[in-house]
């Protein structure tokens, strides 16, 4: 069965900025925070201060994975022209999306470098509370009018993909109301919202209620992290496949698009349990997982 993996990072080093300060590289693949806080960001063997284009498609070759959707991520630090060369240099294993921080002042002119000079097609905004932009931003709306010229922008540019991660149901960046505003406004823009709304253990009702606001014919989700959103559940984690086959019935099964979230995720769990927690349960059809591991990521990225 042919597989993309639709949300993966790659970065040559490590300049992050969150809602616990800066991210220092300590080597070995550990980090601190300026809190003090370390933890793990690279798993063992894959990298010292960075986690490379030529790592992952190792990673991927091992896994047999066809192509994956290099997305940005604040964890990481921006990296734009990293993931753009990366991109470039493997046309046929990779997509690249970049982002920006919406506050800027020149968010317009980084924009229009990232359309005209870079090429860029897939638009990631990492919004939330825990590992986003509003976890050093005062709270925003995810369609209010600091985010909405760069939105116009973006929908202008031909099979463009918008990718949201609006974190957690219990963050004030989770908007999913503000989500089916854009679909609607924008119904030609492929939409990718992360994570599945990254729902905890306890998060089934606020995912019941969330969920409806997604069913667009312009808008997927990712399954992204969610045995790290539901730990610490054992594999074959059990309520992250009860998530996904609430998903399957809110919004079928040709909006669910898998992912891995690697390399952070890779620091608790094997890459291989990440897709086979889903292949060997009975959720999906065979026909269904062709959709969910391949067909749903070609369409909703223009591969």
């Amino acid at each position: 069965m042919k597989m993309v993996d639709g949300h993966a990072h790659i970065f040559d080093h490590i300049g992050s900025m969150g809602k616990a300060g800066e991210l220092r590289p300590l080597g070995n693949g550990n980090c601190r925070w300026a809190t003090g806080e370390e933890f793990r960001i690279i798993p063992e063997g894959y990298g010292d201060k960075e986690f490379l284009g030529e790592t992952l498609l190792r990673v991927m070759d091992e896994n047999g994975i066809e192509q994956a959707i290099l997305l940005q991520g604040v964890l990481y630090g921006l990296q734009n022209e990293y993931a753009m060369e990366v991109a470039a240099k493997y046309p046929d294993r990779f997509k690249a999306a970049v982002m920006l921080d919406p506050f800027c002042r020149c968010a317009q002119q980084i924009l229009d470098r990232f359309i005209g000079e870079l090429g860029a097609k897939v638009f990631k905004f990492e919004v939330s509370v825990g590992g986003g932009l509003s976890g050093y931003h005062a709270d925003f709306s995810l369609d209010g009018p600091v985010m909405m010229p760069l939105y116009e922008k973006i929908a202008q540019v031909e099979d463009a993909t918008l990718v949201l991660d609006i974190g957690s149901p219990s963050m004030s960046s989770c908007q999913p109301e503000a989500v089916a505003r854009l679909a609607e406004r924008f119904p030609d823009l492929n939409i990718v919202v992360c994570h599945l709304l990254a729902p905890s253990l306890s998060d089934r009702h606020n995912l019941e209620c969330a969920l409806p606001y997604l069913a667009h014919d312009n808008v997927w989700v990712d399954l992204s992290a969610l045995p790290w959103n539901v730990a610490p559940e054992a594999y074959p984690y059990p309520t992250a496949l009860d998530y996904i086959a609430l998903a399957k019935r809110v919004l079928g099964t040709k909006k669910i698009v898998w992912g891995t979230d690697a390399p952070c995720v890779m620091t608790k769990f094997k890459y291989a349990d990440l897709y086979t927690y889903i292949t060997e349960s009975d959720v999906f059809t065979q026909d269904e997982l062709r959709d969910v591991f391949y067909n749903n990521a070609v369409e909703a990225y223009h591969l």
